[in-house]
């Protein structure tokens, strides 16, 4: 157990523990984050959020966590959808409509495919 010398030791190690459980969970998923800021829910990503939690529940789909986060940081490109799938990189697709976000579940999420044609290079 590392020692605790300030406050601010005590807040790293809370952060590195809830890191270390949020990869549990998260473990051997699939991972779909969507940009909830303000310009991402100007953009329609509330509409975007629902297609993909829509598709989901449509399709009986399993191991697939939903996470919403604040602003990704790439305002022109609003709604962002970013897709995590276990042991690959992280992929990010730009102006993502509700119909693109199926898509991009039907293929990428679930088939594995990346629609590089959406993809933002980073």
């Amino acid at each position: 157990m590392p020692t605790v010398k300030s406050l601010d030791d005590l807040k790293k190690i809370r952060e590195e523990a809830l890191k270390k459980q949020q990869l549990k969970e998260t473990a051997g998923k699939s991972e779909v984050i969507v940009g909830m800021g303000t310009v991402g829910i100007a953009a329609g990503a509330r509409e975007t959020l629902k297609a993909i939690l829509d598709m989901i529940e449509a399709e009986n789909l399993s191991d697939i966590v939903v996470r919403q986060t604040g602003n990704i940081g790439l305002d022109s490109f609003e709604p962002i959808v970013q897709v995590i799938l276990a042991g690959q990189e992280k992929v990010t697709y730009g102006k993502v409509s509700p119909d693109m976000a199926k898509r991009i579940m039907k293929e990428h999420v679930v088939g594995g495919e990346i629609i590089t044609e959406y993809q933002i290079k980073e």
